[in-house]
């Protein structure tokens, strides 16, 4: 079976992002994914599934090597068959939890790396790379699913990198829809907060220091009163706004829009 679509997704190797990447199996696509680890679960269910995949080891704060390796991966396929382009940026990460003083500089550094600036790096190098299949006559769709968060659109005490970065995505998406409308077939982006998941972000969460996160005791209670959404529901979720014949005309939005 030929391979129609491509799709590049970040943070792959577990939580809502392992669940995607599984979901996103199928014949043909080719599944790229870009994490610190791979997964051997992943690449037996793609073997199964006869679905291309390749798995990337790369740590997303190596901002400007992810971006020229994405690039140049891009830059030598053959794009005669292939349907549609989407990358979806769902890499994040947690520093200290605590004041901003309180945050290594280093942690400080990689979460805003991570968080803000490979999504920047990648969707910089992907409208590129895509862009030049456009001037070359290529038409399919290409999109840019940004994973953001419900705290990048409100403060919260001892979360400044986190809420931060998740702030930075949502605008820096809202400037790209701005400029690619602009353009002939331009690209559709959008900026989804997934809602709150049961994942290893909320277990470390849960696990704060109460003197230096006054709200610890919401997201303990998010857990105790059953409202995370399991991975592979808020997965399906996310995924579906890929679909919808309206992505992109609303370049932030939440989940349950």
């Amino acid at each position: 079976m030929s391979v129609r679509d491509i799709t590049l997704l970040t943070g792959a190797s577990r939580g809502m992002g392992l669940a995607m990447a599984h979901q996103l199996l199928s014949p043909h696509r080719h599944l790229l994914c870009i994490s610190r680890s791979t997964n051997e679960a992943l690449a037996a269910e793609a073997l199964r599934l006869n679905a291309p995949l390749t798995q990337w080891v790369h740590d997303l704060s190596d901002t400007t090597g992810a971006a020229q390796r994405l690039q140049a991966w891009l830059d030598g396929l053959d794009t005669l068959a292939l349907h549609s382009a989407t990358l979806i940026n769902n890499a994040g990460m947690i520093p200290h939890i605590g004041p901003l003083d309180a945050c290594p500089p280093d942690g400080l550094s990689a979460a805003l790396r991570v968080g803000l600036e490979a999504p920047m790096q990648l969707t910089a190098a992907f409208l590129r790379a895509t862009g030049a299949w456009v001037a070359a006559g290529w038409q399919g769709p290409r999109k840019v699913l940004n994973i953001s968060s419900g705290l990048g659109r409100r403060a919260m005490a001892a979360q400044a990198p986190y809420c931060a970065a998740k702030a930075g995505m949502d605008h820096f998406t809202r400037c790209c829809a701005l400029d690619e409308a602009q353009r002939p077939h331009g690209a559709r982006l959008v900026s989804l907060a997934p809602g709150v998941i049961d994942t290893d972000m909320q277990v470390q969460l849960r696990a704060g220091d109460p003197t230096a996160f006054p709200d610890l005791q919401r997201f303990v209670e998010l857990q105790r009163q059953g409202q995370l959404t399991p991975p592979d529901t808020a997965a399906a979720r996310v995924l579906a706004w890929l679909e919808r014949p309206d992505f992109g005309a609303q370049p932030v939005a939440d989940v349950r829009d």
